[in-house]
């Protein structure tokens, strides 16, 4: 399909909205096409985004469904939408709301200590008319359990302002100062409104179903969660360099991406965007990945971010292991295991691409780079915070123990491939990682006899893969019985496997530059040399082509890292986010969105970036 004849906007078209428990995904006609309710992972009300009669919420002016400009309002996630009809002028505010702690949360209650602010669970839209008069139109047409089942509504009180939508087990309340009417599933509403008149409607999950009171108090619930997303960015340290939008653009989505009750960041807000066009790969990432978590803490220090950093580390901290101790590769936001895999056959799917997805069967794969994410990350957060905490130990222990029964072994690798299990050399190169982070922590508390044990096993992973993971030309292979590329092979001078200097290294990011890269951007390996057990071509992964930009200041090639950010930076969305792939042949973004690997890896490039211009204007 066409993007000219497809009925689905392209997905970098999309904005995001966050209230950190969960996201809406706000099409440019001014339709709610995603959001599951009270939390990521919910089963969607508004689904739209996967099938075009799973749900949706329209609050603009009737008959025109082109903006004349959307924007975030500046270092927040609240959306800015203004639009152009003949008889006049409207802007539409939309916001996920936020605002001062008002007691437990019974919603989505927490397991860490409560903040100042919290969700108002509360979807919360304003309009103003600023010239002429417009006729503004509402539709809400939820479909709830991923558009199963269509909304009963029920109209509260006499006076035609509010009403409930129910189904599956839940209960939605939209309120608003129009009149408001039922027809079949969805709730409508049409006004006109002249200059400097306004309008509003809500959406409620919260305690009790609290709603806005009046259009007043709506408009007060949005300046109070820009105050919110101003006030927690106000934390972040950005440098003043041409760089500073991207880093809290990306900032502000990884915040976006927090589940809040226990520190948990998803992968990204959605399930099932497509990574081949109308293809089968389509997977739910609205979970963590403790791979993630090396490449979070990283950010979250980078940006002075601790306590959210903290609150990220006592949220793993607090995972049930496996049997052998072992974290999972991933767990459910509140820390549940069971990620069972489950199709979703009713729905089209976006663009047609099929099946969609609920859960996520890599749950219980082998993939021995999780330990090695995990000990990078308590090594960097040990090191910012100057402590281990006691509770933290135990865990380091058990990794350390873990990634020295497992190294030897074949698994899945980074990419989860669903072929046979090979000796990839990223995992081997992460079992390197998570011995030398061991053997330093355990340094740090005095343990000599552990860390000269630990640091044993480092050195001989590390033989291992110079032996068996280099071809003939020294380029780091994808795994052990291939001469394949493969772009995490991009982390091994990141993560200070060699030296910068080291020829393996400049070989390897050499070749990856050259011959893995389709325009420039980098693809993850090539799947006609890769048995992932899934079918069909895939785009570029921006993750990928972030790490080379990284690599390449690793190496010394600054030139060459710009250049290469500077081509990242033209391909963001209009409103500055990235999903998790990019289509170079039609220019488009694919894959879930936004997808926090993408804006993790831009931090770290562009931290490098940064510093090393820094360094350049001390040294004139």
């Amino acid at each position: 399909m066409s993007a000219t004849t497809s009925s689905f906007p392209p997905i970098a078209d999309y904005a995001f909205l966050s209230d950190c428990h969960t996201g809406a995904l706000v099409a440019p006609d001014g339709s709610l096409d995603w959001l599951c309710v009270p939390a990521f992972d919910a089963p969607s009300s508004f689904g739209n985004l996967l099938d075009r009669g799973a749900g949706s919420f329209r609050f603009g002016p009737y008959g025109i469904n082109v903006p004349n400009a959307r924007s975030y309002v500046p270092g927040t996630n609240v959306l800015t939408t203004t639009w152009h009809t003949p008889a006049g002028w409207l802007v539409v505010h939309d916001a996920l709301t936020m605002g001062p702690r008002r007691g437990h949360d019974t919603v989505t209650p927490h397991t860490r200590p409560p903040a100042d602010a919290d969700a108002d669970h509360l979807l919360v839209r304003t309009v103003e008319c600023i010239e002429g008069a417009v006729e503004v139109e509402l539709v809400c047409e939820p479909a709830f359990d991923y558009g199963r089942e269509p909304a009963r509504w029920t109209v509260v009180g006499d006076d035609d302002h509010v009403a409930d939508a129910s189904g599956a087990g839940q209960r939605l309340r939209l309120s608003t100062d129009m009149l408001v009417g039922i027809e079949g599933g969805a709730a409508r509403a049409r006004h006109v409104l002249r200059k400097g008149e306004t309008a509003f409607c809500a959406l409620s999950w919260a305690d009790g179903l609290v709603s806005p009171a009046d259009a007043a108090d709506a408009t007060a619930r949005i300046a109070s969660t820009v105050q919110f997303w101003r006030e927690w960015l106000s934390r972040a340290r950005i440098p003043d360099h041409p760089l500073r939008h991207s880093l809290e653009r990306s900032a502000l989505t990884i915040k976006g991406l927090t589940y809040m009750p226990t520190g948990a960041t998803v992968a990204a807000l959605t399930t099932s965007l497509p990574e081949t066009p109308g293809g089968e790969r389509n997977w739910d990432y609205r979970y963590t990945w403790i791979r993630d978590t090396t490449f979070t803490l990283q950010a979250l220090h980078y940006l002075n971010l601790d306590w959210e950093a903290d609150e990220f580390m006592q949220f793993v901290a607090d995972l049930e292991p496996n049997a052998d101790g072992a974290l999972q590769i991933m767990y459910g936001i509140d820390g549940r295991r069971d990620l069972t895999e489950t199709t979703r056959d009713d729905l089209g799917g976006y663009e047609g691409a099929r099946p969609v997805r609920v859960g996520n069967g890599a749950f219980d794969q082998r993939q021995n780079d999780v330990f090695g994410a995990v000990l990078d990350s308590l090594l960097l957060h040990t090191t910012r915070s100057k402590h281990l905490p006691m509770r933290l130990w135990p865990l380091v222990e058990s990794q350390a123990s873990c990634a020295t029964a497992v190294w030897r072994q074949p698994d899945q690798g980074i990419w989860e491939a669903r072929g046979e299990p090979r000796h990839y050399v990223s995992s081997k190169l992460m079992g390197w990682v998570a011995l030398d982070r061991a053997a330093k922590l355990a340094a740090i508390r005095d343990e000599e006899e552990l860390s000269a044990k630990w640091r044993a096993t480092a050195d001989e992973i590390r033989a291992d893969i110079l032996d068996h993971g280099v071809s003939d030309r020294g380029v780091l292979r994808q795994h052990y019985d291939t001469d394949a590329l493969d772009a995490s092979t991009l982390l091994a001078p990141l993560f200070g496997f060699l030296p910068a200097t080291d020829e393996r290294i400049r070989n390897t990011v050499e070749a990856i530059d050259s011959e893995l890269t389709e325009n420039g951007f980098v693809l993850r390996y090539r799947t006609d040399e890769t048995d992932d057990g899934m079918s069909g071509k895939e785009g570029t992964f921006l993750i990928c082509s972030f790490w080379l930009v990284s690599a390449f200041a690793a190496i010394g090639e600054m030139d060459r890292a710009r250049n290469v950010m500077e081509r990242l930076l033209k391909i963001a969305s209009p409103l500055g986010l990235y999903a998790e792939e990019f289509e170079v042949e039609r220019a488009r973004h694919l894959g879930n969105f936004p997808q926090a690997f993408s804006h993790l890896a831009l931090i770290e490039a562009a931290g490098r970036i940064v510093l090393a211009d820094f360094r350049e204007e001390l040294s004139l």
